[in-house]
């Protein structure tokens, strides 16, 4: 149980975030402010931002849930799935979303394909955003249950009125700031929480001593790269070139949640750092997420629920004073996904979804006030789904891979899509729409049948590489079957025009 001292850390805790975050509600006055903050932020700012959204709940929960069961390979999802792919989307991708000077993916893909490619990929993020919502909304209540005994429904709630005040009032900056103050305070006590369960567990090789007497525990628990067996929840054919190439730049480059923060940025060149910066960041995560969760076996090894890891290890090792920072730390990491993806979540809603209907309805623009009055309303309303859908996910074994089952859905056939539309001049609009629909229902079939397809216990690392396969072949077969587009509608989109600066914006 938490001493009176933790509770004090808690309350300033709490109120300093809902200050911050509502405090940039005074400089919010059309969509452009609520979505991308006015593009006036800093590349330190967002490069932290993008770190503590991605880690977040799931990481220090999930992930370190996942560490507990599955060893140090739960840091290629870091290492591996995160360092590349943000290099790649620094020198890459970032100045053709910049340079377009869009709001969002799906409306970047609009201008390069079709508006039925940009519906159907709005779509698609649309249902893996509030998904995702749900999920980091019940983390937040197992957490909030195993610290402060609260009902799982009422943790839900709690989550979602806090969050929800400060992302409809401030919307992006209020976010991206509140996440620099977040990380800061995550680090410290991750770092603390780490400090304490290595030394409870006699270091590294006391660590592998505890945990290879375990008669559950093998060598492969502490292997980066496991072999390819099918008991393997990350065998490394899986790890290398699926999560390494498909899925770690599918997430980076076509995840509205990061994206959204450069399109913020003060200029191209923030928008760059800022991914550079959230690599350096990348690179610490295993040892402050992913070793307290090995440690947390060592010291509790029968736990039914892998996710309670990191829970229980707070509660068995931390003093009075350190609990409380501890469980700011990790109320901030829950309240940093899921603003991300609130945030991220009504953009594109209200610019890929409403904007286009409005518009075909009364041939007009979406007027600033309508859109930021929309944008409001559609926080509140995406957050009430997300919260009442969120007990459904109780009997999730490990929410990670929950997640990262959703991200399968579309990681493959988006980076055909995006790929070929940026590098291959040749592709066309019903290209990209018969490359994004098939790999969809593709990857629906697949994860249907993944077990007995690929024999593996945990299949989206094999859909995530077949998915992308079949998109990319579609597009290409459909794409020379089919008229080219013109050089006007290309201008500023493709290879060569963007980087010469031949942009529309």
């Amino acid at each position: 149980m938490l001493a009176p001292i933790d509770y004090v850390i808690i309350v300033v805790y709490m109120a300093g975030v809902l200050f911050i975050g509502s405090y940039f509600g005074k400089y919010v006055s059309s969509t452009g402010d609520l979505f991308l903050a006015g593009r006036s932020l800093p590349f330190w700012a967002i490069g932290m931002s993008i770190v503590v959204s991605d880690i977040g709940a799931l990481d220090l929960i999930g992930g370190a849930g996942g560490a507990y069961d599955r060893g140090i390979a739960q840091a290629n999802f870091d290492w591996l799935g995160s360092v590349p792919a943000l290099l790649l989307a620094a020198f890459i991708f970032v100045p053709y979303y910049w340079r377009a000077g869009v709001y969002t993916l799906p409306e970047f893909i609009g201008r390069r394909y079709n508006g039925l490619a940009r519906w159907m990929l709005a779509t698609v993020l649309l249902l893996f955003m509030v998904l995702t919502l749900a999920i980091l909304l019940w983390t937040s209540a197992v957490f909030l249950n195993e610290i402060l005994g609260w009902d799982h429904r009422v943790a839900i709630w709690v989550t979602a009125i806090i969050v929800g005040i400060y992302t409809a009032s401030g919307g992006l900056a209020a976010v991206v700031m509140t996440d620099v103050m977040q990380l800061v305070v995550m680090f410290v006590g991750t770092a603390a929480l780490l400090a304490l369960g290595m030394w409870e567990v006699g270091g590294w090789s006391g660590l592998q001593e505890t945990l290879l007497a375990q008669p559950d525990v093998n060598e492969d628990y502490f292997r980066l790269l496991h072999p390819h067996r099918p008991e393997n929840e990350y065998p490394w054919p899986g790890m290398v070139f699926s999560l390494g190439i498909i899925m770690s730049t599918g997430y980076y480059v076509g995840n509205q949640a990061v994206m959204q923060r450069a399109l913020g940025a003060r200029s191209e060149w923030h928008a760059k750092a800022s991914m550079l910066t959230a690599g350096v960041f990348k690179i610490m995560i295993p040892f402050l997420v992913f070793l307290p969760g090995m440690a947390a076996r060592a010291i509790a090894p029968d736990l039914e629920l892998h996710d309670k890891a990191v829970p229980t290890l707070i509660n068995a090792l931390l003093p009075a004073g350190l609990k409380g920072l501890m469980f700011a730390a990790f109320f901030a990491a829950l309240m940093s996904s899921v603003d991300s993806y609130l945030n991220s979540c009504v953009t594109i809603f209200t610019g890929d979804v409403f904007r286009p209907i409005y518009q075909a309805a009364t041939k007009r623009e979406v007027s600033g006030r309508l859109g930021l009055v929309l944008g409001r309303i559609m926080t509140v309303a995406i957050l009430f789904f997300a919260a009442v859908y969120a007990p459904r996910f109780s009997n999730s074994e490990t929410l990670y891979d929950n997640v990262q089952t959703l991200l399968s859905w579309f990681q493959g056939p988006t980076l055909a899509i995006l790929l070929l539309g940026i590098f291959w001049k040749r592709a066309t609009a019903w290209g990209g729409v018969a490359g994004l629909f098939v790999g969809f229902c593709f990857t629906f079939g697949l994860n249907r049948l993944g077990d007995s397809v690929f024999m593996a216990k945990d299949p989206y690392l094999y859909v995530a590489v077949w998915s992308f396969v079949f998109a990319l072949a579609t597009t290409v077969i459909v794409s020379l079957l089919t008229e080219p587009e013109s050089e006007e509608k290309l201008r500023g989109l493709v290879y060569g025009s963007v980087v010469t600066g031949e942009s529309e914006a």
